[in-house]
Protein backbone atom coordinates (compact mmCIF):
# COMPACT_ATOMS: atom_id res chain seq x y z
CA UNK A 1 0.00 0.00 0.00
CA UNK A 2 1.47 3.22 -1.16
CA UNK A 3 2.12 5.72 1.58
CA UNK A 4 0.69 8.98 1.74
CA UNK A 5 3.53 11.39 1.30
CA UNK A 6 3.64 15.07 2.67
CA UNK A 7 4.70 18.15 0.77
CA UNK A 8 5.87 19.51 3.76
CA UNK A 9 8.78 16.87 4.35
CA UNK A 10 9.98 19.68 2.09
CA UNK A 11 10.51 22.00 4.71
CA UNK A 12 13.80 22.85 6.60
CA UNK A 13 15.20 20.71 8.96
CA UNK A 14 12.16 17.78 8.23
CA UNK A 15 13.22 14.44 9.41
CA UNK A 16 10.66 11.89 8.18
CA UNK A 17 8.89 9.93 10.26
CA UNK A 18 9.36 6.31 10.57
CA UNK A 19 6.74 3.27 11.28
CA UNK A 20 3.00 3.75 11.26
CA UNK A 21 3.79 7.52 10.96
CA UNK A 22 5.49 7.48 7.90
CA UNK A 23 4.71 9.80 5.01
CA UNK A 24 5.48 13.29 7.57
CA UNK A 25 7.63 14.48 9.97
CA UNK A 26 8.79 13.40 12.69
CA UNK A 27 10.39 17.13 13.33
CA UNK A 28 11.83 19.57 11.90
CA UNK A 29 15.31 19.74 13.91
CA UNK A 30 13.84 20.62 17.66
CA UNK A 31 11.94 18.41 19.05
CA UNK A 32 11.44 20.32 22.53
CA UNK A 33 10.84 24.11 21.25
CA UNK A 34 8.00 22.25 18.44
CA UNK A 35 6.65 20.85 21.45
CA UNK A 36 6.53 24.18 23.41
CA UNK A 37 4.66 25.73 20.53
CA UNK A 38 2.20 23.63 20.65
CA UNK A 39 1.42 23.54 24.45
CA UNK A 40 1.53 27.37 23.97
CA UNK A 41 -1.64 26.80 21.37
CA UNK A 42 0.94 27.64 18.45
CA UNK A 43 1.29 26.19 15.26
CA UNK A 44 0.15 23.31 13.78
CA UNK A 45 0.55 19.47 13.10
CA UNK A 46 0.84 18.15 9.79
CA UNK A 47 -1.37 14.51 9.84
CA UNK A 48 -1.83 14.46 6.08
CA UNK A 49 -0.72 10.66 6.23
CA UNK A 50 -3.86 9.98 8.16
CA UNK A 51 -7.00 8.18 6.04
CA UNK A 52 -9.75 10.97 4.96
CA UNK A 53 -13.18 8.88 4.38
CA UNK A 54 -16.90 10.57 4.24
CA UNK A 55 -20.47 9.09 4.34
CA UNK A 56 -22.88 10.97 2.36
CA UNK A 57 -27.04 10.13 1.74
CA UNK A 58 -29.99 10.64 4.02
CA UNK A 59 -29.45 7.33 6.56
CA UNK A 60 -26.01 8.27 6.99
CA UNK A 61 -26.22 8.84 10.76
CA UNK A 62 -28.56 6.05 11.12
CA UNK A 63 -27.08 3.41 9.52
CA UNK A 64 -23.11 4.35 10.94
CA UNK A 65 -25.32 4.28 14.35
CA UNK A 66 -25.75 0.37 13.65
CA UNK A 67 -22.00 -0.14 13.43
CA UNK A 68 -20.23 1.31 15.83
CA UNK A 69 -19.87 2.06 19.58
CA UNK A 70 -21.25 5.36 19.84
CA UNK A 71 -24.22 6.42 19.46
CA UNK A 72 -24.25 9.09 16.37
CA UNK A 73 -27.93 8.14 15.44
CA UNK A 74 -28.72 12.09 16.05
CA UNK A 75 -25.01 13.50 16.22
CA UNK A 76 -25.78 17.24 16.06
CA UNK A 77 -23.86 19.26 12.88
CA UNK A 78 -20.36 20.28 14.06
CA UNK A 79 -20.38 18.78 17.12
CA UNK A 80 -17.29 16.15 17.12
CA UNK A 81 -17.31 12.55 18.19
CA UNK A 82 -14.94 9.67 18.67
CA UNK A 83 -16.35 5.73 17.45
CA UNK A 84 -15.01 2.04 17.41
CA UNK A 85 -15.39 -0.93 15.30
CA UNK A 86 -15.24 -3.77 17.19
CA UNK A 87 -14.49 -7.93 16.27
CA UNK A 88 -17.34 -10.40 17.07
CA UNK A 89 -15.20 -10.83 20.32
CA UNK A 90 -15.35 -7.54 21.27
CA UNK A 91 -11.96 -6.35 20.29
CA UNK A 92 -10.99 -2.91 18.87
CA UNK A 93 -10.45 -3.06 15.02
CA UNK A 94 -10.70 0.37 13.88
CA UNK A 95 -11.28 4.22 15.50
CA UNK A 96 -12.85 6.91 13.11
CA UNK A 97 -12.81 10.20 14.47
CA UNK A 98 -16.67 11.92 13.28
CA UNK A 99 -17.98 15.19 12.54
CA UNK A 100 -21.57 15.97 10.40
CA UNK A 101 -21.55 19.04 8.71
CA UNK A 102 -25.50 18.83 8.19
CA UNK A 103 -24.81 17.20 4.99
CA UNK A 104 -21.64 14.38 4.74
CA UNK A 105 -20.37 12.43 7.60
CA UNK A 106 -16.70 13.12 7.80
CA UNK A 107 -13.95 10.79 9.95
CA UNK A 108 -10.51 10.34 10.03
CA UNK A 109 -8.75 6.78 10.56
CA UNK A 110 -5.12 5.75 11.51
CA UNK A 111 -2.78 5.77 8.52
CA UNK A 112 -3.28 2.69 6.38
CA UNK A 113 -6.59 1.36 8.07
CA UNK A 114 -8.31 3.62 5.36
CA UNK A 115 -9.37 0.88 2.77
CA UNK A 116 -9.74 -1.64 5.32
CA UNK A 117 -12.38 0.59 6.80
CA UNK A 118 -13.67 1.23 3.66
CA UNK A 119 -14.02 -2.26 2.50
CA UNK A 120 -15.84 -3.14 5.73
CA UNK A 121 -18.29 0.03 5.70
CA UNK A 122 -18.87 -0.40 2.03
CA UNK A 123 -20.01 -4.46 3.07
CA UNK A 124 -22.60 -3.52 5.08
CA UNK A 125 -24.37 -0.89 3.17
CA UNK A 126 -27.18 -3.02 2.25
CA UNK A 127 -30.32 -0.99 1.24
CA UNK A 128 -29.66 1.89 2.86
CA UNK A 129 -29.20 5.18 1.39
CA UNK A 130 -25.45 5.75 2.22
CA UNK A 131 -22.53 6.60 -0.28
CA UNK A 132 -18.96 5.99 1.39
CA UNK A 133 -16.14 7.53 0.02
CA UNK A 134 -12.12 7.46 0.72
CA UNK A 135 -11.21 11.41 -0.12
CA UNK A 136 -7.67 11.12 1.26
CA UNK A 137 -6.08 11.97 -2.27
CA UNK A 138 -8.53 15.01 -1.77
CA UNK A 139 -8.03 15.85 1.52
CA UNK A 140 -5.44 16.45 3.88
CA UNK A 141 -5.48 16.23 8.14
CA UNK A 142 -4.40 19.34 9.88
CA UNK A 143 -4.13 19.80 13.80
CA UNK A 144 -4.23 23.12 15.30
CA UNK A 145 -3.64 23.24 19.57
CA UNK A 146 -6.11 23.93 21.70
CA UNK A 147 -5.96 28.31 22.29
CA UNK A 148 -4.59 28.73 18.91
CA UNK A 149 -5.97 31.80 17.12
CA UNK A 150 -4.95 30.51 13.33
CA UNK A 151 -8.00 31.16 11.12
CA UNK A 152 -10.02 28.52 9.34
CA UNK A 153 -10.27 28.64 5.27
CA UNK A 154 -14.30 29.33 4.65
CA UNK A 155 -15.62 25.46 4.53
CA UNK A 156 -13.09 23.72 5.86
CA UNK A 157 -14.69 20.95 7.88
CA UNK A 158 -13.55 21.28 11.47
CA UNK A 159 -13.68 18.65 14.85
CA UNK A 160 -13.22 20.71 17.85
CA UNK A 161 -11.89 19.07 20.63
CA UNK A 162 -10.84 19.77 24.23
CA UNK A 163 -7.04 19.40 22.82
CA UNK A 164 -7.67 21.41 19.67
CA UNK A 165 -8.77 21.18 15.87
CA UNK A 166 -9.03 18.71 13.38
CA UNK A 167 -8.60 20.35 9.56
CA UNK A 168 -10.23 18.25 7.31
CA UNK A 169 -8.00 20.61 4.30
CA UNK A 170 -7.92 20.34 1.07
CA UNK A 171 -4.61 18.49 -0.32
CA UNK A 172 -3.40 21.22 -2.75
CA UNK A 173 -3.81 23.97 -0.35
CA UNK A 174 -1.66 22.08 2.64
CA UNK A 175 1.40 23.72 1.62
CA UNK A 176 0.38 27.77 1.53
CA UNK A 177 -1.83 26.92 4.74
CA UNK A 178 1.76 25.74 6.63
CA UNK A 179 3.36 28.50 5.28
CA UNK A 180 0.88 31.16 6.59
CA UNK A 181 0.06 29.60 10.27
CA UNK A 182 3.26 27.54 11.01
CA UNK A 183 5.68 27.09 13.01
CA UNK A 184 5.05 23.51 11.80
CA UNK A 185 5.58 20.47 14.59
CA UNK A 186 5.92 17.45 13.69
CA UNK A 187 4.65 14.11 14.87
CA UNK A 188 6.71 13.44 17.65
CA UNK A 189 5.93 16.49 19.07
CA UNK A 190 2.01 15.73 18.52
CA UNK A 191 2.40 12.31 20.41
CA UNK A 192 4.16 13.78 23.13
CA UNK A 193 1.42 15.99 23.97
CA UNK A 194 -1.12 13.07 23.29
CA UNK A 195 0.89 10.65 25.63
CA UNK A 196 0.86 13.17 28.31
CA UNK A 197 -2.89 13.46 28.08
CA UNK A 198 -3.07 9.91 28.63
CA UNK A 199 -4.70 9.67 25.42
CA UNK A 200 -4.91 5.84 23.67
CA UNK A 201 -4.60 5.45 19.98
CA UNK A 202 -5.72 2.67 17.92
CA UNK A 203 -2.76 0.43 16.68
CA UNK A 204 -0.70 1.64 19.16
CA UNK A 205 -2.18 1.11 22.84
CA UNK A 206 -4.20 -1.85 21.36
CA UNK A 207 -3.07 -5.55 20.48
CA UNK A 208 -5.23 -7.80 18.60
CA UNK A 209 -7.45 -8.58 21.63
CA UNK A 210 -7.92 -5.14 23.17
CA UNK A 211 -11.29 -3.96 24.40
CA UNK A 212 -12.44 -0.94 25.18
CA UNK A 213 -12.31 -0.84 29.20
CA UNK A 214 -8.77 -1.54 29.02
CA UNK A 215 -8.45 1.93 27.75
CA UNK A 216 -10.66 3.91 29.24
CA UNK A 217 -13.08 4.37 26.29
CA UNK A 218 -16.28 3.80 27.68
CA UNK A 219 -18.26 7.81 27.27
CA UNK A 220 -15.83 9.00 25.19
CA UNK A 221 -16.07 6.79 22.12
CA UNK A 222 -18.48 3.61 23.84
CA UNK A 223 -22.04 4.32 24.14
CA UNK A 224 -23.62 2.15 27.13
CA UNK A 225 -26.96 2.88 26.09
CA UNK A 226 -27.83 2.20 22.28
CA UNK A 227 -28.73 -0.28 20.25
CA UNK A 228 -26.73 -3.96 19.15
CA UNK A 229 -23.73 -3.42 17.39
CA UNK A 230 -21.21 -5.82 16.20
CA UNK A 231 -18.81 -6.72 19.52
CA UNK A 232 -21.73 -4.99 22.54
CA UNK A 233 -21.48 -8.41 24.10
CA UNK A 234 -18.68 -8.30 25.17
CA UNK A 235 -18.71 -4.24 26.48
CA UNK A 236 -21.28 -5.25 28.31
CA UNK A 237 -20.36 -8.26 30.13
CA UNK A 238 -17.41 -6.59 30.87
CA UNK A 239 -19.06 -3.32 32.01
CA UNK A 240 -21.39 -5.58 34.26
CA UNK A 241 -18.47 -7.43 35.94
CA UNK A 242 -16.36 -4.44 36.12
CA UNK A 243 -12.75 -6.86 35.67
CA UNK A 244 -10.93 -5.77 32.07
CA UNK A 245 -8.02 -8.37 32.27
CA UNK A 246 -5.68 -5.55 31.36
CA UNK A 247 -5.81 -1.71 32.34
CA UNK A 248 -3.15 1.84 30.62
CA UNK A 249 -1.22 3.72 33.03
CA UNK A 250 1.07 6.03 32.53
CA UNK A 251 4.43 6.00 33.10
CA UNK A 252 7.33 8.61 34.19
CA UNK A 253 10.24 6.87 33.50
CA UNK A 254 14.09 7.35 34.88
CA UNK A 255 15.60 10.12 33.23
CA UNK A 256 19.21 8.72 33.50
CA UNK A 257 18.49 6.07 31.00
CA UNK A 258 19.95 7.37 27.54
CA UNK A 259 17.06 5.18 25.45
CA UNK A 260 13.68 5.04 25.28
CA UNK A 261 11.90 1.58 25.99
CA UNK A 262 10.07 0.41 22.62
CA UNK A 263 6.66 -0.59 22.08
CA UNK A 264 6.68 -3.94 23.50
CA UNK A 265 9.81 -3.67 26.13
CA UNK A 266 8.00 -5.78 29.18
CA UNK A 267 7.11 -4.38 31.93
CA UNK A 268 7.39 -5.82 35.55
CA UNK A 269 7.46 -5.30 39.25
CA UNK A 270 10.94 -3.39 40.19
CA UNK A 271 10.87 -5.57 43.56
CA UNK A 272 11.07 -8.56 40.88
CA UNK A 273 13.99 -7.52 39.21
CA UNK A 274 14.71 -7.89 35.26
CA UNK A 275 13.77 -11.98 35.22
CA UNK A 276 10.48 -11.46 37.11
CA UNK A 277 6.87 -12.41 35.74
CA UNK A 278 6.07 -9.98 32.80
CA UNK A 279 2.99 -8.13 33.58
CA UNK A 280 2.31 -6.04 30.78
CA UNK A 281 4.41 -3.63 27.94
CA UNK A 282 5.12 -0.42 26.87
CA UNK A 283 2.79 1.34 24.04
CA UNK A 284 4.62 4.37 23.45
CA UNK A 285 7.35 6.43 24.83
CA UNK A 286 7.86 9.47 24.23
CA UNK A 287 10.40 12.65 25.39
CA UNK A 288 8.65 15.36 26.83
CA UNK A 289 9.65 19.24 27.23
CA UNK A 290 8.57 19.67 30.70
CA UNK A 291 7.87 15.91 32.16
CA UNK A 292 11.33 13.99 30.53
CA UNK A 293 10.64 10.92 29.62
CA UNK A 294 7.67 9.19 29.64
CA UNK A 295 5.04 6.49 28.28
CA UNK A 296 1.87 4.57 27.84
CA UNK A 297 1.44 0.78 28.93
CA UNK A 298 -0.79 -1.87 29.62
CA UNK A 299 -0.50 -4.12 32.46
CA UNK A 300 -2.37 -6.77 34.11
CA UNK A 301 -5.69 -5.51 36.16
CA UNK A 302 -4.01 -6.35 39.37
CA UNK A 303 -1.01 -4.49 39.26
CA UNK A 304 -1.18 -2.43 42.65
CA UNK A 305 -1.62 1.15 41.77
CA UNK A 306 1.21 2.86 43.66
CA UNK A 307 3.67 -0.47 42.78
CA UNK A 308 7.19 0.99 41.34
CA UNK A 309 7.82 -0.90 37.70
CA UNK A 310 10.55 -1.49 35.45
CA UNK A 311 10.00 -1.19 31.80
CA UNK A 312 12.76 -3.27 30.30
CA UNK A 313 15.54 -2.17 31.97
CA UNK A 314 14.04 1.25 33.15
CA UNK A 315 12.83 2.55 36.16
CA UNK A 316 9.34 3.71 36.41
CA UNK A 317 6.44 5.28 38.64
CA UNK A 318 3.01 4.87 36.99
CA UNK A 319 -0.19 6.92 37.48
CA UNK A 320 -3.42 4.94 37.36
CA UNK A 321 -5.41 6.09 33.94
CA UNK A 322 -7.71 3.30 34.10
CA UNK A 323 -8.88 1.84 37.21
CA UNK A 324 -8.44 -1.54 38.27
Amino acid sequence: MATVKSPLLSLPGAVPAEGADEGVAAHYGDIFREQRALADGKGLVDLSHRGVLTVTGDDRLSWLHLLVTQHVSELPAGEATDALILSAHGHIEHALYLVDDGETLWAHVEPGTRHAVTEYLDSMKFFYRVEVADRTDDFAMVFLPAGSIAEVPDGVVVRETPYGRDLFLPRADLDAYAAQNGPVAGILAYEALRVEDHRPRVGFETDHRTIPHELGLIGSAVHLQKGCYRGQETVARVENLGKPPRRLVFLHLDGSEVHLPPPGTPVRLASDGEDGRKLGFVTTSARHHELGPIALALVKRNVPVDAPLMAGDTAASQETVVEP
